[in-house]
């Protein structure tokens, strides 16, 4: 992958002349675009866009400083990397490891874009498999009604996400919900697997609520944390279509398989810069 390439994420209020900015800095950067997508939310007056492209330098601060003032005026929020700059994404898990599994296969596959430089659960359970891709693991117990397990447990995954440089984390069916703090301090860069279709069946044992509501179908939800439990901008979304005569036991059997295709194609957006917030909503360009 070439270290000229770059991939450049914009939000700012809509106004004319983004797009010329943009191309007028690019061609002084003697750039070619390979991709170029944008979208104006017309209700709120928002613009967004997401451009990958090669310069005439491989110094991405050299990039970012004529791209910033060639778009000053417009106060956009902007986020700037070389291609091969890959994300650092800490994977969080309990004990059920499909998710985990799956998102290490992608990226050892180079299906998925990233770095994983470490691994924390609350359980032993899935420390074989991190041995097995040779990532260091870190345990990090939370104890149940104890005073304080929970905030000395979230203080030692802040100190692993400084240690290890961490951009972003994935909740691989980490079953702990994090603390309103930990929420707004890590807003926009925490991705939740909901094993349910949401906004319907919150909490726990969605499969068995959907089979009492004989439901026709399941799925799953990549989204967002925030501190209000399940209700976070969604990134991406499937269902599968049961029948009556599926147990409950089924359901959550077509739900893990649901999960893991899920939150891989949210993680693997998320890693290549396509999923960009609007409030509560999330602009993705696929």
């Amino acid at each position: 992958m070439s270290s000229n390439r770059f991939i450049l994420t914009l939000r700012c209020p809509d106004a004319r002349g983004i797009i010329h900015a943009i191309s007028g800095a690019l061609l002084e950067l003697e750039g070619n675009v390979f991709e170029q997508a944008q979208y104006t939310n017309e209700s709120t007056g928002v613009f967004v866009m997401r451009t990958r492209f090669e310069a005439n330098t491989t110094d991405v601060e050299v990039v970012r400083a004529r791209l910033e003032a060639a778009t000053a005026h417009f106060s956009p929020t902007i986020t700037l990397r070389t291609e091969n700059d890959l994300p650092r994404i800490l994977i969080m898990v309990s004990q059920y490891d499909h998710c985990l599994v799956d998102l290490l296969y992608r990226q050892s596959h180079g299906e998925i874009a990233m770095d994983v430089p470490v691994i924390v659960s609350n359980h032993e359970a899935c420390r074989v498999i991190a041995e097995q891709y040779d990532i260091p693991f870190m345990y990090v117990p939370v104890a149940s009604g104890v005073e304080g397990s929970k905030a000395a447990a979230e203080s030692r995954v802040r100190e692993i996400i400084e240690e290890y440089r961490i951009d972003a984390v994935v909740l691989a069916r980490y079953m702990q919900i994090l603390s309103d703090d930990l929420c707004r301090d890590l807003e926009g860069r925490v991705i939740n697997i909901h094993h349910s279709f949401l906004p319907g069946f919150k909490g726990a044992r969605p499969y068995h609520q959907a089979y009492d509501r004989g439901v026709k179908l399941i799925g799953a939800t990549a989204h967002f944390v925030t501190a209000d439990l399940d209700e976070g901008p969604i990134i991406e979304q499937d269902v599968e279509r049961v029948e009556h005569h599926q147990t409950a036991e089924d359901l959550a059997q077509i739900g893990r398989d649901v999960e893991r295709v899920v939150l891989a194609r949210a993680v693997k957006l998320f890693a290549e810069d396509r999923v960009l917030l609007d409030g509560q909503r999330t602009v993705v360009f696929s």
